[in-house]
């Protein structure tokens, strides 16, 4: 894949989210229909369809050959396609549902199963992130990097915790509290893509989350790497996207983060 292809495809990205974004500034505190898809606290709105419908579109008219992962669809197009967009319309539906402005669009392009192009757009703040393997990142058109804090008690990370969690002892709550302590804070923000992209632009210094799906984090993987960070699983192992769990970091952080959480105790010896 040349540059000149993967700068058509990250275009083709940034247009689809920002339809995408277009849609939930549109709906953004007009909502008429929250639902619950299945799991408690699992939130899907008109909103989340709407966009994904204008996403759609976009991918559909530009390259119909592609195959396409959508959060609110499933599956669709060609199977056996090289090419796989990941979709999340709505990156953060209940912090959107309550008003809370931190929500986002994300699409990514998989090539041979590997994220090589992602957007992530943040409607409410009109903040564009942008990346492409070997083409860099970059914010509303800026290039971008990682931080350089280089140990955790002067780091600030995020997290987040999955819909299952009322109902498995493996819930994050126990690597939640002992990070909390080893740092000047965690933060909870509800929008995993967005997680990342403020990873990859210096807001935030590492991140680690399970229970997540290819959508979530695709794109943003992409931003991280660009951005001169490092991603893998939280034993340092290789990264594998359909595990659902993520360890993102500066780069700096990794090894002190993965030890971490490895190490941290049972909630029941605290």
């Amino acid at each position: 894949m040349n540059r000149d292809e993967l700068k058509n495809f990250l275009d083709l990205a940034t247009l689809a989210a920002r339809a995408g974004g277009e849609v939930l500034k549109s709906y953004w505190g007009n909502l008429e229909e929250i639902q619950e898809k299945g799991r408690s606290g699992d939130l899907v709105t008109e909103a989340d369809k709407a966009s994904e419908e204008a996403i759609l579109d976009v991918l559909k008219r530009h390259v119909p050959g592609h195959g396409i992962l959508a959060e609110e669809s499933g599956s669709l197009g060609e199977s056996s396609s090289r090419y796989r967009w990941a979709i999340d319309p709505l990156d953060g539906t209940t912090n959107y549902a309550h008003q809370y402005p931190a929500f986002s669009t994300s699409i990514a392009l998989s090539i041979d199963g590997v994220p090589q192009v992602g957007a992530v757009y943040s409607p409410f703040h009109d903040e564009l992130f942008r990346a492409a393997r070997g083409l860099g990142a970059t914010r509303n058109a800026e290039p971008i990097r990682v931080s350089k804090t280089d140990s955790l008690d002067k780091s600030l990370l995020v997290t987040g915790f999955a819909y299952d969690r009322r109902e498995t002892a493996d819930n994050n709550y126990a690597e939640f509290c002992h990070l909390t302590h080893l740092t000047q804070g965690v933060r909870r923000g509800g929008s995993a893509a967005l997680d990342l992209a403020y990873v990859a632009c210096g807001r935030l210094d590492g991140y680690w989350e399970r229970g997540l799906s290819p959508w979530d984090m695709a794109a943003g993987v992409v931003l991280v790497l660009e951005a001169g960070g490092r991603v893998s699983a939280y034993d340092r192992g290789p990264f594998q996207i359909e595990s659902g769990r993520i360890l993102a970091t500066n780069g700096a952080l990794h090894d002190p983060l993965s030890r971490a959480l490895m190490e941290t105790p049972p909630l029941s010896s605290w």
